[in-house]
């Protein structure tokens, strides 16, 4: 039997701030997540405009800037190819390009079942195959023949979707459907199905549709700060069908874009008394396990001590 690999904590591979996107404010890089939303909520648009984004290297809804340029590979289970066709033409056209110029691969075979093995070997495949930098599944119902409410069953197309991701270093996304009648609840809460799917994403969008018929954009991360209100609209501009951003007020988020263990830093650094976990992690607005694991990393690195249950910056 062979031990399981491990390096020091202070040997694994730190990233460069201009490195830790994909898409800058909207997409980490190689994360995986959910474009969410109601039925008619553009989410199949919003994750077409992802692809030309990241094929063509321009910003993404024209707002976001594209950090990573490369391949896409991109699966639409409900459209038909003239459909994808037109759609990624007219977000080209939106954003100043020529469709033939984008790198942007459309799988074809009318199924494909991330709960059939067969099926999960030809994708491992493909994507070994273009090595895209971009993933692009949509929508997750058509997916499989599970119960969405069952975790067993949704847990291991996630599983094998984050191997995926792991083993050739790309970004997927996941389309998904949230429940109809679930505008009271928090928008990653609102998606169908089991809680794994929001618990499963490093970067999450959510798409809402007003009482005024506005859409409204959410921006999830695991390690980043949050936006929420950005306002969308579908136009159409002289056959350019496409997203475009009806205000830009909402896109800077409360908080400045750190990682998890560079806010709970900047928050004792502000603080005049030691402060407990519950203090920090109210003010940070992250998981009680994330503040948890940058507290022990700041111990372990010297930087905070931990004195009677609270936590203290040390002077440098």
């Amino acid at each position: 039997m062979t031990a399981l690999p491990v390096r020091l904590a202070h040997e694994l591979e730190a990233r460069p701030e201009e490195q830790r996107w994909l898409i800058e404010g909207l997409w980490s890089a190689e994360a995986v997540g959910i474009v969410g939303g109601e039925p008619k909520c553009c989410k199949s648009f919003l994750a077409l405009d992802m692809a030309v984004a990241v094929a063509s290297g321009t910003p993404c809804l024209r707002r976001f800037p594209t950090v990573q340029r490369g391949r896409v590979l991109l699966f639409a289970a409900e459209d038909s190819a003239c459909v994808v066709r037109q759609r990624l033409a007219g977000i080209a056209a939106a954003a100043g390009i020529a469709l033939e110029a984008l790198d942007i691969h459309v799988i074809v075979a009318p199924v494909v079942r991330l709960d059939v093995q067969l099926d999960q070997q030809r994708l491992e495949q493909t994507v070994s195959s273009l090595r895209p930098v971009l993933l692009v599944l949509d929508p997750f119902v058509r997916l499989h023949r599970i119960d969405e409410n069952v975790s067993a069953e949704v847990a291991p197309l996630l599983d094998f979707l984050r191997g995926l991701q792991r083993r050739h270093q790309l970004a997927v996304v996941l389309v998904h459907h949230a429940r109809k009648g679930a505008a009271h609840l928090r928008a990653g809460q609102a998606l169908r199905g089991s809680s794994e799917l929001h618990a499963w994403g490093d970067s999450n969008l959510y798409l809402r549709r007003n009482a005024d018929d506005e859409l409204s954009l959410t921006v999830e991360h695991r390690a980043a700060a949050c936006a929420s209100g950005l306002r969308l609209a579908l136009s159409d501009d002289c056959d350019a069908l496409a997203l475009r951003v009806v205000d830009t007020a909402a896109v800077t988020p409360t908080t400045p874009l750190l990682l998890p263990v560079e806010r709970v830093e900047r928050i004792l650094a502000e603080a005049s008394t030691p402060m407990t976990q519950r203090q920090i992690r109210d003010l940070a607005k992250i998981r009680a396990a994330t503040v948890g694991d940058a507290l022990t990393a700041l111990v372990t690195d010297g930087r905070v001590t931990r004195e009677a249950g609270r936590y203290r910056l040390l002077s440098r």
